[in-house]
């Protein structure tokens, strides 16, 4: 089934919007000027992690020597840390930081003529939602 979600500057660049579509919430976050869209339940726990923060992956900032002088957050590769347990979950493809095998549950979305549309139901390889 197809959702129309809203206008596509009601996110903007960095921005994420919550909906609730049938029985289920689906973020909406706008990376990089690409919509990504995700099932609000962590599979770590079941924990909101569409409602968690924003963050750029931590890097540590390596010295000629090879030693650690510092740490920085990326501002290329972001991260949505689920607010129940800190599991993190890299923005743009939903891979799990922690756990390769984990994914958030990614739903199609694009943009047409300025309106968001997301698309739920089974997938088409014939497995569930």
């Amino acid at each position: 089934m197809e959702w129309r979600l809203g206008r596509s500057e009601e996110i903007p660049e960095g921005g994420r919007r919550l909906f609730r579509l049938g029985d289920e919430v689906i973020g909406v976050f706008r990376v990089h000027g690409r919509l990504v869209a995700y099932a609000n339940r962590c599979p770590h726990q079941g924990g909101p992690v569409c409602q968690g923060e924003v963050l750029g992956r931590l890097e540590e900032l390596v010295g000629p020597d090879r030693s650690v002088t510092g740490e920085r957050f990326s501002t290329e590769v972001l991260h949505l840390v689920c607010p129940w347990h800190g599991w993190e979950y890299e923005l743009a493809t939903g891979r799990c930081w922690g756990d390769s095998r984990l994914h958030l549950r990614a739903y199609p979305v694009e943009e047409r003529e300025g309106t968001v549309y997301v698309t739920t139901g089974p997938r088409p390889d014939g497995g569930g939602e």
